[in-house]
């Protein structure tokens, strides 16, 4: 070991890199906030080699006075913080300072810059060990240009980590794409070996915002997708964006962008309060898509947790995850079939989700439902009493004993109003899902609406509906509990002992009753009727640890909710089970009014469309 010495700032810059700097997408990440800082509206990016050979970036913001730009390159140089208060409310997307002056000591870095007040632009660029700055006069617009050559000429362990061309540039393509969609009022250019990859316009308006997130993530996702836009006004909270419909799943996570205050984060929080939203409709292993903005109060909110600013931490991570979690659990219960029809969505069933066909895309045809053959008028439909669900819901006893008598499909029809037990439709009010014609060997629906064909799981969907209700009916009935013959001693830390002792109403809420028997130490008295047969003593372990990373816990609902899953799976109608029309257009009618109909209780879409359009080019029609 050497005597304590000062680092070169060659050395220490070169160390900084290492945090900052992984690849070019990295470079770029850096260059492209300083700009939008910058107060830039274009941004223009050409790279070479997937920019290991070369990086330009290009923009038209404020630029940076000639006295300054020596300055700019040095570390813990910046324009964006002045005292810590700043530092506790930070709304820029830069604020350390040290991006450019870890780029330049890993590469050959000139910024040329010109400010509206200046006559001429100014070019400064470091070199030598000491990282000394040379500044000359340029010819330049009112902006900044950073040109980044060679980088990891000189750290020759760092390059050799670098992929091939094509994989950096990929990750490079993703750093725009995620700035791009969180700035809709700026212009991107990308281009990648004098080929233009990527031109996108600003745009103003959830149309034009909408064409963008299309352009970038497919028209799939668009088409398949819910936007939403909901304030706190309390507690000063906001979430808008575009949820994917559970059905619209991936098998990676690929298609999760969550911004907050416009800085794209990855946050384990957010992360899980989206997971538990899309829990009870997401086909297992599967992934949901979404672009998702949070706009909060910069002090409630402390981005300086990581290098990259990649990670961030709330100081109210509780009530960011409920907040969250409530509005994206409601927004995906509210879905109906008739929001799917309306809005022209592909019909419920996605592309992606596993063993379903490719979605079709559902275009309203008005005046044509003729054409397909059925004249519904001329069917008799039930419509008065429902021979298919009596409309009471199961009592909590019925649910406890695993009793799923909520329908009884050898009811006899009730009578209509005319007294027959059959009513006719209404010509001009066609139900969202229409009316059924017939039964496909006896596990497929076949109904008619205004767009076209309706094909409906009559197993998937009826297990939905029977779900819904037995958690109503458990919800209201609330959580009974039964005391243990043999009490549960647990082993916990102190932390989690403290919450337990500081929180015995969210137990009991629960159903459980929790006694701390020493600093480390809890009893289980209690539990859950439903739960009795469960381990005891993992849920709780399990609670608690939610309770401690994420401020929350739906762990026993959870369990409790895989119970009544289980049970509305047996209680639902088998296939092969021959309905009647009355019971079929009952069933339709409930999946209308029944919330996360769209799927089973395993994710499984439960209907599709086929338009009339789709079944013409299917038999060439007009062609």
């Amino acid at each position: 070991m050497s005597r304590i010495h000062l680092l070169s700032p060659q050395l220490a810059n070169q160390i900084a890199a290492g945090e900052v700097v992984e690849r070019p997408a990295s470079v770029v990440k850096e260059l492209l906030e300083n700009s939008l800082d910058a107060g830039a509206r274009k941004l223009d990016v050409d790279v070479e080699q997937g920019g290991i050979k070369l990086i330009r970036l290009r923009d038209d913001g404020f630029g940076i006075d000639k006295d300054d730009l020596p300055l700019a390159l040095s570390r813990h140089a910046t324009s964006k913080i002045l005292a810590l208060e700043d530092l506790e409310a930070v709304a820029s997307l830069g604020f350390r300072g040290e991006a450019l002056a870890s780029i330049s000591s890993v590469s050959r870095l000139t910024l040329t810059s010109r400010t509206a007040e200046q006559e001429a632009a100014w070019q400064v660029r470091a070199e030598g060990r000491d990282m000394e700055t040379t500044l000359e006069p340029a010819a330049h617009p009112r902006g900044t240009t950073v040109e980044v050559r060679d980088l990891f000429f000189n750290t020759p362990a760092r390059r050799k980590f670098l992929k091939t061309e094509q994989t950096e540039f990929r990750h490079l393509e993703e750093v725009i794409k995620r700035l791009a969609l969180s700035r809709f009022d700026v212009a991107f250019n990308l281009q990648h070996n004098g080929r233009r990859v990527q031109q996108l316009r600003p745009v103003d308006g959830d149309q034009a915002r909408e064409r963008r997130l299309a352009s970038l993530l497919g028209a799939a996702f668009i088409e398949q997708a819910v936007h939403l836009d909901v304030s706190a006004e309390a507690s000063g909270l906001r979430l808008w964006g575009w949820i994917g419909l559970p059905t619209y799943s991936r098998s990676q996570a690929d298609q999760q962008y969550f911004f907050v205050n416009g800085r794209i984060i990855r946050d384990k929080v957010v992360t899980h309060a989206v997971r538990q939203a899309y829990s009870d409709v997401l086909f297992h292993g599967r992934h949901p898509a979404f672009v998702l903005y949070l706009e909060l109060d910069p002090a409630l909110v402390d981005v300086n947790v990581h290098p990259t600013k990649h990670e961030v931490r709330f100081r109210e991570s509780r009530l960011v995850h409920d907040f969250i979690f409530r509005t994206l659990h409601r927004v995906i219960a509210d879905l109906r079939p008739q929001d799917a029809v309306a809005t022209g969505f592909a019909a419920q069933g996605a592309a992606s989700a596993p063993a379903a066909s490719a979605t079709l895309a559902m275009t309203p045809s008005q005046g044509r439902v003729e054409s397909v053959g059925f004249s519904q008028a001329r069917m008799p439909l039930y419509q008065g009493g429902n021979a298919y669900n009596s409309g009471a819901s199961p009592s909590g006893q019925a649910v406890r004993e695993q009793i799923s008598a909520y329908a009884d499909l050898h009811r006899p029809a009730q009578p209509g109003p005319d007294g027959s037990g059959m009513a006719e439709p209404s010509p001009d009010q066609v139900p969202p899902l229409g009316y059924a014609v017939a039964q496909l060997h006896g596990v497929y629906i076949l109904a008619q609406n205004e767009a076209g064909l309706v094909l409906v799981d009559m197993h998937a969907a009826h297990e939905r509906i029977v779900y819904e209700r037995m958690k109503k009916a458990w919800e209201e009935d609330k959580v009974r509990s039964q005391p243990l013959l043999v009490p549960v001693s647990l082993s916990v830390s102190e932390r989690e002992a403290d919450l337990a002792e500081e929180q015995p109403e969210l137990f009991e809420r629960l159903g459980f009753r929790l006694e701390r028997m020493g600093s480390e130490t809890l009893t289980v008295r209690e539990v859950p009727v439903s739960l009795a047969r469960a381990d005891a003593g993992q849920l709780v372990r399990d609670v608690l640890a939610d309770l401690v990373v994420f401020g929350s816990s739906q762990r026993i609902e959870q369990s409790i909710n895989e119970l009544l899953g289980t049970m509305a799976c047996h209680g639902a109608v088998r296939a092969n089970r021959q309905l009647t029309l009355p019971e079929m257009n009952a069933l339709l009618r409930d999946m209308e009014a029944t919330e996360r109909s769209g799927q089973c209780n395993h994710g499984r879409p439960t209907w599709t469309q086929l338009s009339m359009a789709e079944l013409d080019k299917l038999f060439m029609r007009g062609q």
